[in-house]
């Protein structure tokens, strides 16, 4: 898994410990520098942004050739991987820290949970989402993966600000109830702050963040419940796609390796 486009982008799983270390620094200028977030594991001397599932995942780096990689600085779009056979062997997913995740064990389909993702603000909006959505897909196709899922992020804890979005993702984009994770209690948000009547669909989607949209357009639908996470700043919400489940439209776009806008 490794191709080049443009002749400046490279991306691939991450390979040696430089490019595991250069994920981490990316993750820590965008969770810290910028979220104000913070964590047990995290070395601000360092500037690396760290946790215990960091040694059992896999690393999707985006790699930009032109910059210093002796100054972990060639990383600039990172996704982690964890798939429900690795999850098993480690003892959890992380987003049972979050949400209750036995509806999809129960299930007994393959899972992947989507984790730390982030792109440097110098290619935000560009072909960055691109080339890493292409490859994301060739990694579900390859390990035959039926369900992703992982919690998306709303900056800030204060749900009042964040009612329009997060009411319209409860009433118009809500899980089947059999496949529903829920906030787990003390840090759940109930997310039907706004009647359905009074919702306005703009309103909704100029606060909601970018990552969540581009999984609304293939599909995706919400657990119940946000999760407020105060060590990171962010008022989080559980996002699933069940590649089983989604449309003609929505599989010939992501097969085809769909372009988020």
């Amino acid at each position: 898994m490794n191709r080049a486009d443009p002749a400046f982008f490279q991306i691939r799983l991450a390979r040696s410990p430089r490019d595991l270390m250069a994920a981490q620094r990316l993750r820590y200028r965008v969770f810290v520098e910028e979220l104000g977030g913070t964590g047990p594991l995290v070395d601000h001397d360092a500037r690396l942004e760290r946790d215990e599932f960091d040694p059992v995942v896999d690393h999707l780096c985006l790699i930009d050739t032109r910059r210093d990689a002796d100054a972990l600085d060639h990383v600039v779009g990172v996704y982690r991987l964890l798939r429900s056979d690795v999850a098993a062997d480690f003892g959890r997913f992380y987003c049972d820290g979050e949400y209750d995740l036995a509806p999809l064990r129960d299930s007994g389909r393959p899972l992947l949970e989507l984790g730390r993702s982030c792109v440097d603000a110098d290619h935000r909006g560009g072909a960055a989402m691109f080339l890493m959505w292409n490859a994301l897909a060739d990694y579900v196709l390859d390990h035959g993966i039926e369900i992703l899922f992982g919690v998306a992020s709303f900056h800030g804890t204060d749900a009042a600000m964040l009612a329009p979005s997060l009411s319209w993702l409860h009433h118009h984009h809500l899980a089947p109830e059999g496949l529903r994770p829920r906030a787990r209690d003390g840090s759940f948000q109930r997310m039907d702050l706004i009647a359905p009547d009074r919702l306005d669909r703009r309103e909704a989607m100029m606060g909601m963040p970018a990552l969540i949209k581009a999984y609304l357009r293939l599909g995706g639908v919400v657990g119940e419940g946000a999760f407020v996470d105060r060590a990171f700043n962010t008022t989080d919400v559980f996002l699933m796609m069940d590649t089983a489940a989604m449309s003609a439209k929505h599989k010939q776009f992501y097969e085809s390796r769909w372009q988020p806008t």
